[in-house]
């Protein structure tokens, strides 16, 4: 089972509503948390099955200006490596996909989000154009691949690996390049 759900919201954490809170907690994790429920249920007497959970390089490493897709990125993440230990047992497995910038709908807002920074659609293009957006057939197909070897965490494109890496060898030096970041964009962003 695939669970894939995502909505996104560009802009710092003070500029949120609370309602702005609750939608993205309501989209990016309960709804991982109610596709979860209802397929394990199903797997468990059948003693087969594969969950596979989206979640995103934000659920690894520090989000500036997406602090609340981050947050419910990283409890996907936790979710499914504590659920991979659980499920293992009763032949069930799970893995979470953690992608970089796919060229998604997630980007340009709508009902998939919202910016709370007054930059126009074409500067919020470039800013994610700068980020080497990835085309979600090829990213569809390398992600088929290691789902297919039961790899527990995946991320895509290969290169987001570094700031995982990164960020784990030295926390410090993550948040430093992720306050970087956060001026760059901020600089891009704002009008």
């Amino acid at each position: 089972m695939f669970n894939n759900a995502g909505i996104g919201i560009l802009g710092e954490a003070r500029d949120h509503t609370i309602e702005d809170w609750y939608r993205i907690i309501d989209v990016n994790l309960r709804g991982v948390v109610n596709g979860v429920a209802a397929a394990y249920r199903v797997m468990l007497p059948q003693g087969v099955g594969h969950i596979v959970n989206t979640a995103s390089v934000q659920g690894l490493v520090p989000t500036p200006l997406m602090a609340s897709y981050g947050a419910t990125k990283h409890a996907g993440v936790a979710l499914s490596n504590s659920l991979r230990i659980e499920a293992a047992p009763a032949g069930i497995r799970v893995s979470v996909i953690c992608p970089g910038v796919i060229r998604t709908p997630l980007l340009q807002g709508g009902r998939y989000g919202k910016a709370l920074l007054p930059a126009s659609e074409e500067r919020q293009r470039a800013y994610f154009e700068r980020l080497r957006r990835i085309d979600p057939t090829r990213f569809a197909r390398r992600v088929l691949t290691r789902v297919a070897r039961n790899d527990a965490l995946i991320i895509m494109p290969a290169w987001y690996k570094v700031l995982w890496w990164l960020n784990r060898a030295s926390p410090s030096l993550g948040r430093l390049l992720a306050r970087r970041m956060f001026e760059m964009s901020k600089r891009m962003l704002r009008p």
